[in-house]
């Protein structure tokens, strides 16, 4: 039961559940600084036309594989499969020193892994950080852990803007500046955008390689 509860919602959050001495997880959340990275597939209705369904699930299945293995190296939360796309939190259950830098490292060995492993599809990839609000949400007889803040609005539409990027690799400016340097120099800052739906400009960084 603990194996297969922490391959449903992650081995953090399995483990606090576990650890609950009260034999019941509370709804509610706290403030967490946490990093989120932010993947999907571009086009991904052209891809699967043509496909079987088990196909479309093989393909979708290499596709995360490759994703999980390296949230997984770097003790992230894949928080959500989202059909051909999914949403990662560094930070939350777990602290970690250097969100940031998890972050930032997973997108760019996601990036060169999927060229390498997963040639027929294209993902576009979104980082930044800042503070969320984590927690279990939901009704006591159904809930999940989450994360809902800024910083997951901001990675969604980063996202979008990634697929139009050389690369399809895209970062705040503010999260690589909090980096530390050895990360920072994979990455170049460069000019402002508006994202739809937010309010103030972004400066948009792309790794140098």
């Amino acid at each position: 039961v603990r194996d297969l509860f922490s391959r449903h919602d992650g081995r953090e959050v399995a483990e606090a559940a576990e650890a609950a001495t009260t034999g019941e997880m509370t709804l509610g959340g706290e403030e967490r600084d946490v990093a989120v990275l932010f993947i999907d597939i571009i086009g991904s209705t052209m891809l699967v036309s043509g496909l079987a369904a088990w196909e479309v699930v093989a393909l979708l299945n290499r596709f995360f594989a490759v994703i999980v293995d390296e949230v997984e190296l770097r003790h992230g939360l894949l928080n959500k499969f989202q059909g051909d796309g999914c949403l990662v939190v560094f930070g939350a259950p777990n602290d970690l020193e250097h969100p940031e830098d998890a972050a930032l490292e997973t997108a760019r060995a996601v990036s060169i892994r999927l060229a390498l492993e997963v040639p027929e599809v294209e993902a576009a990839i979104a980082v930044t950080a800042g503070d969320v609000v984590a927690g279990n949400v939901g009704a006591r007889e159904r809930f999940e852990y989450t994360i809902i803040g800024e910083p997951v609005n901001e990675a969604a539409r980063l996202c979008e803007l990634a697929k139009s990027v050389p690369g399809r690799v895209v970062a705040n400016c503010d999260t690589v500046e909090s980096a530390s340097e050895d990360v920072r120099a994979q990455w170049i800052c460069g000019d402002s955008v508006t994202l739809r739906g937010m309010p103030d400009p972004v400066r948009v960084a792309v790794p140098r390689d």
